[in-house]
């Protein structure tokens, strides 16, 4: 593509979706570069989100993008960008297919990605009956029997917030608790049981968690779990392209999702640890008035 766009999108989550929406409504052209692998597909419904909530997150996509095309400025590409090169006010976007789209603008909604979590039998009920955020699946959960999946300070943090929607729960730590003594005490004084022998396998049945064999024999039944996932970029590149990263694999930003680069914006979960669409769908918003602002501050310079 020859022509010089606004802004090129790379994702179509929330934060994407919802950044386009907003720049389409701005009158700008706009390219969202999408390759339609959200890490929530392993969901049956998605939760929390004002007038969706309990949409399946196919739908909520499905939905957006018909609202969104009323705004012909705006266009999608179902692929994969691979590369961007340039600077602002002209980058280069090539997709995996060899397509490329020049941009005054990048935003960055590429997201999270799971990495494989080394359990017997995870997979066959994660986005099922093992979820990773009580406030997302937490009431469909509500007064069973489950258990936290995870170890160290986070088990006492989750233990916490889980004690909002059950009374009945354990955890299990898959091998040494990493807890303090002090922590221990704290869930002991809680009635809260902590199996620190690694984990033989998940049993279920059609996704739904049945219970969890450990290696010393111990059998803890349960109906739900909610754990610990580990996380990494959506795509590696931002941080090719010289974005300044945290620890934790998130996009440095500012409160209107500009990152160290001129230019180049990031929103939602890849600049974000909130993980949830609705978060991840205003940060998109405020994004998209970012570079709403800067795009009419040069255009006003340029005609000064």
């Amino acid at each position: 593509m020859k022509q010089l766009m606004d802004v090129g999108i790379i994702g179509g989550g929330p934060a994407g979706l919802n950044a386009a929406l907003v720049l389409g409504r701005a009158r700008k052209n706009v390219v969202v570069i999408d390759e339609a692998r959200p890490r929530n597909r392993v969901t049956r419904e998605t939760h929390g989100f004002l007038t969706r909530d309990g949409v399946a997150p196919g739908e909520f996509r499905r939905i957006a993008r018909e609202q969104i095309l009323a705004y012909p400025s705006v266009q999608f590409v179902d692929e994969a960008a691979v590369t961007i090169t340039g600077v602002d006010g002209n980058f280069l976007i090539t997709t995996a297919q060899g397509n490329t789209y020049r941009t005054k603008k990048l935003l960055f909604a590429v997201g999270m990605k799971d990495l494989p979590v080394d359990i017997d039998g995870l997979a066959d009920v994660y986005g099922k009956s093992a979820f990773v955020c009580p406030y997302c699946d937490g009431w469909e959960l509500r007064d069973q029997s489950l258990v936290i999946l995870t170890k160290g300070a986070r088990a006492l943090h989750m233990a916490k917030i889980l004690a909002g929607w059950t009374e009945q729960y354990v955890v299990c730590t898959n091998g040494p608790d990493e807890l303090t003594d002090e922590q221990r005490e704290e869930l002991k004084q809680h009635h809260v049981s902590v199996y620190e022998s690694p984990i033989l396998r998940i049993e279920s049945d059609n996704g739904m968690v049945q219970k969890i064999l450990l290696e010393d024999g111990t059998i803890v039944p349960c109906t739900g779990i909610f754990f610990a996932p580990k996380l990494a970029a959506g795509s590696d590149i931002p941080q090719t392209l010289g974005c300044q990263m945290t620890e934790a694999g998130t996009i440095v930003v500012d409160a209107f999702g500009k990152t160290n680069l001129p230019g180049v914006y990031s929103a939602g979960d890849a600049a974000s640890e909130m993980y949830q669409a609705i978060a991840a769908a205003s940060l998109g918003s405020l994004a998209a008035v970012g570079i709403n602002s800067e795009l009419l501050a040069e255009a006003w310079d340029h005609k000064g």
